[in-house]
């Protein structure tokens, strides 16, 4: 009987070993060495940045607005990590890239609106009724400098192209923003001739797409993302800085 507890005592002591080396394995883990194996596996794969994830044992990798996981055991996983809290922190960090992008915008590329002291960063189709509504609020507002990047959606807007196109390629391009916008060319035919302002247009969609816009209005106020025609929310965005001086001056 004593060699057999023996037995049991050594394979039971072999299995902690085991285990403990699995977990300082695991906890000493280097992000080159992992990163090195994850091109290893996926070597077509595009890797912006390559860190630990808040998930213990998990790699998090963004490529362009993507961001998924790596598993040291070779495997990729697309979806979302939710804390227990309901915080999304895979949307957390889209959020983080984008916004880090956004400071790298060229802004040389875009329509600029206004002159005011805070920046209003859109993506817009001139025939999309929610973008419409959104440039109805920042239309009446003198404290804000736009960026905009025109994003037609041709599938269900056939005309917003050369809109688009007729906004940019006019000598006003403010007045001729505010008219299409207003619907003073809706139904009418537009005069733009084959390949006007093509190349700007097709260049503010590619920044788009880097973005990972995929419909309109998207914007980014001061920084902030606003996805949608969020009134509330832009209001209160732009506001903000006003109702911080209101509380100074009490």
């Amino acid at each position: 009987m004593k060699p057999r507890n023996d037995r049991r005592i050594t394979v039971g002591a072999l299995m902690l070993l085991l285990v403990a080396a699995a977990g300082f394995s695991m906890a000493s883990d280097d992000v080159g060495t992992e990163k090195e194996n994850l091109m290893k596996t996926f070597p077509n794969l595009r890797v912006d940045s390559f860190r630990e994830s808040p998930l213990k044992g998990l790699y998090e990798i963004t490529a362009g607005e993507q961001v998924f996981y790596f598993s040291p055991e070779g495997y990729l996983f697309f979806g979302e990590i939710w804390t227990k809290e309901g915080k999304n922190l895979t949307a957390e960090m889209r959020e983080k890239v984008a916004a880090e992008r956004i400071k790298n915008l060229p802004l040389d590329k875009a329509l600029k609106i206004g002159n005011g002291p805070k920046k209003v960063i859109e993506f817009t189709d001139p025939d999309c009724p929610y973008c419409r509504k959104v440039n109805n609020l920042l239309s009446k507002r003198t404290d804000v400098t736009r960026y905009v990047y025109f994003v037609p959606l041709r599938k269900i807007h056939p005309d917003a192209e050369k809109k688009a196109r007729y906004i940019l390629s006019q000598p006003d391009r403010d007045k001729a923003f505010h008219d299409v916008f207003a619907g003073a060319l809706d139904g009418k035919p537009i005069s733009v001739t084959d390949g006007t302002q093509q190349q700007q247009l097709e260049e503010m969609e590619k920044i788009a797409t880097g973005l990972g816009v995929r419909g309109t209005p998207a914007l980014w106020i001061e920084g902030a993302h606003v996805n949608g025609a969020d009134i509330q929310r832009i209001t209160g965005l732009l506001d903000k800085g006003k109702e911080v001086s209101k509380q100074e001056s009490r």
